[in-house]
């Protein structure tokens, strides 16, 4: 999903109870584009079976609508529906599968899910206040795509603390140097006494230095990810970073980033990826890539480089 672009009325409440009667319908926007044809949005199921997706003019512009059963987007229904993961799944690949639809054809805008008005009418006026910013916003995205890429940690066993002695696993080092120096009566009292905690201390601190090692050299490699695909982008933009209740369990997310790239530099993109991958530094960490996709991610008409 995408932030509003300010003044357009997005509503991921749902609307007022009000509204919400067996009959009443809502007027759902899924984009505002420039010179669409009307005969690309024939068949789309949208978000209401059975309901056509249609153009709504607009000033100069024009927006893709469907009217949408009010009762199923009232307040307490569309949370409930959206709550549930396969809902808001299947809400989200119907939203923009009409949006790529118009993205093919004509410079569009894609707007949040759930963007409703009451009314054509209270649509077409709330629109038309931001005819001019939506017009902007269209200029600066007009033939690029959005890519996405994500860097992940690479699972792994840390490396070891220190060089691997001989001898018998239980032979610690601090063993070792005390029987050259200790005299024999005290040697298996040191062995008793200092040996496990020490040891303890030693693994302990080991794991963690290891840890942080692994946690900077992630971190690094994904800025440097970053930088390197900046240069190729017309502009990135780095977004919140998923937990592992999303990604999956031990897959630590280092950066989640979109980059809006013109039109015939994907293969630049891709090659750049490809190249990070094999190079020294990257070993401990996975990149993965996806797009083209309509520009998401850069069309609150606010600083395309500002991360959110």
């Amino acid at each position: 999903m995408t932030r509003p672009l300010p003044g357009a009325v997005v509503t991921p409440g749902g609307l007022p109870a009000t509204t919400t009667t067996a009959t009443a319908t809502a007027t759902y926007v899924f984009a505002v584009c420039h010179g669409c044809d009307p005969a690309v949005l024939t068949g789309l199921a949208g978000q209401a079976a059975g309901a056509p997706v249609r153009l709504l003019r607009f000033g100069s512009l024009e927006a893709v609508v469907q009217d949408v059963p009010a009762e199923m987007f009232g307040e307490e229904a569309l949370r409930e529906r959206l709550a549930d993961r396969a809902e808001l799944e299947r809400c989200a690949r119907a939203h923009h599968a009409v949006v790529a639809a118009a993205a093919g054809r004509a410079p569009t805008l894609p707007l949040p899910l759930a963007t409703l008005y009451l009314s054509d009418e209270r649509a077409r006026a709330a629109l038309r206040e931001d005819e001019n910013r939506f017009r902007s916003v269209m200029g600066r995205i007009a033939g690029r795509v959005e890519w996405g890429v994500k860097v992940y940690a690479a699972p792994g066993r840390p490396p070891p603390t220190r060089p691997e002695r001989t001898g018998p696993p239980t032979t610690a080092p601090t063993t070792t140097t005390l029987t050259a120096t200790a005299p024999p009566e005290t040697t298996s009292a040191v062995r008793t006494n200092t040996r496990p905690g020490h040891a303890y201390l030693d693994r302990a601190r080991g794991a963690r230095r290891a840890r942080e090692e692994r946690q900077e050299a992630g971190l690094n490699a994904a800025a440097s990810v970053d930088r390197a695909l900046r240069d190729i982008a017309v502009a990135g933009r780095r977004l919140r970073s998923h937990d592992t209740g999303v990604t999956g369990a031990g897959r630590v997310q280092l950066l989640n980033a979109a980059y809006l790239v013109d039109e015939g530099r994907e293969a630049d993109l891709i090659g750049a990826v490809e190249l990070l991958r094999t190079s020294p530094g990257y070993e401990r960490v996975e990149l993965e890539v996806t797009g083209p996709w309509v520009p998401y991610s850069f069309v609150d008409g606010g600083d395309l480089d500002a991360d959110q």
